[in-house]
């Protein structure tokens, strides 16, 4: 096969024909869920370990009572991502989250690629809570399960648990029998969890400020102990660098409310409850991790916290021990809620990635009866409950972030790609699929871009209106440039920190030519023609919203160690393998003929 036939099939885009009411007539999924039924999704798949552990983590090691601030950060931040979700959930409302919105905008490959990593982070994430669940529920009974796991289960490798866990194995695999066979019961569990969660959270709130000291949030170094970390005292102890270090952890705070993609194909009225509810979510969850963490640090000092269990310590130290133990019964609840929403993305994922063909097709098969993918929900089950069981909670966390921080990136890529490319005409789109792979063929192989009509457009001399080839070109090669730019500013910020902190001429010098070349990138964009479809919900601000999403993950993804770069590049060459022994193969044969033609998503009224 020849190079160009090759790229063509590495970039085909997958073109979906909707009704106005987002449904689509090759759905085979049970559209069961609204608005409120997302919401609770988002928030309890998100307020889980965070409301309990995070808040206390973050105080006393990197930010102190400034930890307000680092939450409020981090928020801003995942709003700008959940933006870009909610307008792609709007416009795309199918199963396989960024996976779908990368396969729509940018191609297959790339939308392997995501949606190889995504299915490891769900795996990853769910066996982590499930992990926390069992050593959350082992702390309050006094190691009683490791104590008797040890004795009967022991392990000796040093890259695993001292002990296979089989409280954390046999909860993840209830919980996927309970997805795989009864979606509508399991939702309505979880909705009752997170609900009972937030009214923890509340009481948390109302008791902390009950038993609140201002004097907390200006601490004097000189009357505190040496032995412990105080830092400078008062509201910033470790400076506004620990604050924006804070801010970095807290980020992981907000990831898992993007699960509410990945149920475009099971809602009702898709195209309103997605968005509202990604909004809806992320708004309740900042309130409580700003609550949470505004009480708990004036009630307590920040350089006493217990970093593992904050919430009961602090209620125990106060006098206040039925609070104490209303708290360990919320954690409880908030993770099971946390590993629900964990879990019920990742079936959806691989039912969507098999239905495209890029990996086996047995996993995408929904049940008549259920109408859910058991096969592939109980096959993600086992690897789950089989991670929890083999790997130890820090092992399982190292690997959370950098899938996340990637499918962010990619659908902020994708949304600029979107509102700046051509738009087919109605009257041109095939009607067979022999004729959308000739249109697409001749797309790509004809009407080449001339260099000097690049140039032209890149300045948009001729104050073209409506997106054309050229355009498109110009738009592609701008976020491609605006994305290496960001990594290099990136890369700049965090290696030559101290020297920017001491404001040595050569490292301003490269940050400003850096910075400044970024915002002459932004201004070429702005200055493209756009698409005139109208759609459910956009993105404001666009392209300034979505490139600063951009420029912040890559940024945060850098922050990560090098152990899981390691990791994750074991498992994308797994991905890789697999995509080039059967993905690549079989979507040629079966999705090339149904799925090319036009590139850009298209709704049929």
């Amino acid at each position: 096969m020849s190079t160009s036939s090759c790229w063509h099939i590495l970039t085909r885009r997958k073109v979906l024909n909707l009704d106005q009411d987002g449904s689509d007539s090759s759905n085979k999924l049970n559209r069961i869920l609204s608005t409120f039924d997302l919401t609770a999704l988002g928030v309890g798949a998100t307020l889980g370990v965070g409301v309990y552990v995070l808040a206390g983590h973050v105080s006393k090691d990197q930010a102190g009572p400034s930890v307000v601030l680092s939450f409020f950060i981090a928020a801003a931040a995942s709003f700008l991502a959940g933006l870009c979700y909610a307008e792609f959930g709007a416009r795309v409302p199918k199963s396989g989250s960024a996976y779908i919105y990368s396969y729509v905008c940018i191609g297959e490959f790339m939308a392997f690629i995501i949606g190889w990593n995504l299915m490891l982070e769900y795996i990853i994430g769910s066996a982590s809570v499930s992990r926390g669940l069992s050593l959350y529920i082992d702390t309050l009974a006094n190691d009683t399960m490791k104590n008797h796991f040890r004795d009967i289960a022991p392990m000796e490798w040093d890259f695993m648990s001292s002990y296979f866990d089989f409280f954390g194995f046999a909860v993840a695999i209830l919980l996927g029998i309970a997805l795989a066979f009864g979606l509508k019961k399991s939702t309505m569990v979880n909705n009752f969890f997170t609900m009972l969660n937030i009214a923890i959270v509340l009481f948390v709130v109302i008791a902390g400020a009950i038993n609140a000291d201002v004097s907390n949030w200006n601490v004097n170094p000189a009357n505190v102990s040496s032995i412990y970390n105080v830092g400078a005292g008062g509201f910033f102890p470790f400076g506004f660098e620990g604050t924006l270090r804070g801010a970095a952890t807290c980020f992981f705070g907000f990831v898992g409310f993007d699960c509410i993609a990945t149920t475009g194909e099971e809602v009702r009225n898709p195209r309103k409850a997605i968005p509202r509810a990604i909004l809806f979510s992320l708004c309740t969850i900042f309130l409580a991790y700003f609550g949470v963490s505004t009480v708990l640090t004036l009630m307590w000092p920040y350089y006493k916290q217990d970093v593992n269990a904050p919430l009961p310590f602090v209620f125990n130290e106060i006098g206040w021990s039925f609070a104490k133990w209303t708290v360990a019964i919320g954690g409880i609840i908030g993770l099971v809620a946390s590993l629900f929403g964990a879990m019920f993305p990742q079936p959806r994922i691989i039912y969507a990635m098999a239905q495209d063909g890029l990996i086996f097709r047995a996993l995408g098969e929904v049940s008549p009866r259920f109408n859910t993918p058991v096969f592939g929900t109980l096959c993600a089950a086992l690897l789950t409950g089989t991670m929890a069981g083999l790997f130890d909670l820090k092992a399982l966390v190292n690997m959370l972030s950098i899938g996340t921080l990637m499918a962010y990136t990619v659908v902020a890529i994708s949304i600029l790609i979107l509102r700046f490319s051509e738009e087919p005409k109605a009257s041109t789109i095939p009607s067979t699929s022999k004729q959308m792979y000739e249109s697409s063929n001749l797309l790509k192989s004809g009407n080449r871009v001339t260099g000097s009509a690049f140039i032209k457009q890149l300045f948009n001399s001729g104050c073209i209106k409506v997106p054309s080839q050229v355009s498109t070109s110009v738009i592609g090669v701008l976020v491609t440039l605006y994305c290496l730019l960001a990594l290099a500013l990136s890369l700049t910020i965090y290696y030559a920190r101290q020297a920017l902190y001491e404001l040595e001429p050569w490292a301003l010098a490269l940050a400003g030519a850096l910075l400044g070349l970024l915002l002459m990138v932004l201004l070429m964009m702005s200055i493209q023609p756009r698409e005139t479809t109208e759609a459910p919900f956009k993105v404001p601000l666009v392209p300034l919203l979505p490139a600063i999403s951009i420029f912040v993950n890559i940024y945060l993804m850098l922050m990560l160690d090098v152990y899981t770069w390691i990791r994750f590049g074991i498992w994308m060459a797994i991905g890789l393998a697999l995509y080039v022994f059967y993905g690549y193969r079989n979507s040629y044969r079966e999705v090339c003929a149904q799925q090319m033609g036009w590139t850009k998503l298209k709704y049929v009224h």
